[in-house]
């Protein structure tokens, strides 16, 4: 239990949380979760299906009909075909990492991860006892990664590779050269799997195109893919995600589901068969609201002396570079919000290499970003 980390967004969400019921003004920035609420048509479908008796069990991987319009969306969004028998539908996007890590971590194991990275990654791999073995982010290629490198470090020990593109915390996009430079090196590593973390896959700005390591056919019988609804379709509460395995796997991720969760919950699931297939313009709506938001808050965190924040093109973070404040990320991350009132999460939660960082969420509006942004400035002085 003690190699196992935590989420440091929700430790500070829990103490905006207790800084507004004690009566401050709060401005949250912190937490990664859109602040539209979820389209109605989706909201409706999971009532209905309340209405309508879906209070059982479903099968443990889920609705035959929501695993096959998860293979439409990958059809529509990767241009890729896919077998609804090698999906597996989660209670969010969690459990397919969880299951990755449990079948490919071990004692001896290397398991590879971006870094700054979302932290279950890191935290995971040292409780499956494998090594983590970070993979630079750069933010002088916008965060992405070299493949050179990472090729560098691949060894008989090495078991798996996380990608995640576009990237939590850092927005960046890992550019399709990259991407293919990767495939083309694990040529020689036929012993290493992939994850690829693709639940950003429609945030993409300034007309990137979602690159996804599908596209790469020799890689399909060791890539698992990992997506799901919450940040696409605001349905972060509802916990619904999915799992695209290759067919050697299926079986076994599907007996950790059956272990672990069983089954992911039956009206939820009609809510997503709902958001796959109905009217796709609340996400193209929020798209577009975020993309205004990600030019409005790089602007104003590039305003602030000691910062310096490259453009993110995808998820809906800006990750700036604070070194020029002369502290250091937790202590700038305290600082916001227990002087200014705003909540923001230290580069650090996120891996030793995002020192020198801090992570502003831009899924909250325009006014709330301005307000941060003056208040941040007023207290930097």
């Amino acid at each position: 239990m003690s190699r196992l980390g935590t989420e440091t967004a929700f430790d500070v969400l829990a103490r905006a949380k207790a800084m507004q019921a004690a009566g401050k003004d709060v401005i949250n920035l912190g937490i990664g979760a859109p602040d539209f609420q979820t389209p109605p048509n989706v909201s409706e479908a999971g009532i209905a299906a309340i209405r309508d008796g879906y209070h059982f069990y479903t099968p443990a991987k889920g609705l035959p009909e929501v695993r096959a319009a998860v293979c439409e969306e990958i059809m529509r969004v990767r241009g890729v075909e896919a077998d609804p028998e090698n999906v597996i539908v989660c209670p969010g996007g969690k459990p397919t990492m969880f299951y990755a890590m449990l079948m490919f971590g071990e004692e001896g194991a290397e398991i590879m991860y971006p870094n700054p990275g979302f932290p279950i990654y890191e935290s995971m791999i040292e409780a499956s006892g494998a090594k983590a073995v970070p993979i630079e982010l750069l933010e002088s290629k916008g965060f992405s990664f070299d493949a050179a490198s990472v090729l560098a470090k691949v060894n008989e020990r090495t078991r798996l590779i996380i990608v995640n593109t576009p990237a939590n915390p850092t927005g960046g996009v890992v550019p399709k050269e990259e991407l293919a430079a990767l495939a083309e090196g694990l040529k020689q590593h036929p012993h290493v799997a992939v994850l690829s973390d693709e639940i950003y896959s429609r945030l993409t700005y300034d007309g990137e195109k979602h690159e996804s390591l599908m596209q790469f056919e020799h890689l399909r019988d060791r890539l698992i893919v990992l997506d799901g609804w919450s940040k696409t379709y605001s349905m972060t509460g509802w916990r619904l995600g999915w799992g695209l395995w290759p067919k050697e796997l299926v079986a076994h991720a599907e007996r950790l589901q059956i272990n672990s969760v069983s089954c992911p919950s039956a009206p939820v699931q009609m809510a997503g068969l709902e958001a796959l297939r109905g009217p796709q313009d609340a996400v193209d709506e929020m798209r577009a609201a975020f993309d205004e938001r990600r030019t409005f808050i790089v602007d104003g965190l590039n305003s602030i002396d000691g910062f310096r924040c490259v453009m993110p093109k995808g998820a809906f973070y800006a990750f700036p570079n604070i070194e020029g404040t002369g502290r250091t990320s937790n202590e700038l991350q305290d600082l916001l919000l227990e002087e200014a009132g705003v909540a923001t999460v230290s580069g650090t939660a996120f891996g030793k290499l995002g020192e020198g960082y801090v992570r502003f969420s831009y899924a909250s509006s325009k006014e709330e970003i301005e307000r941060a942004i003056e208040r941040v400035k007023k207290v930097l002085g």
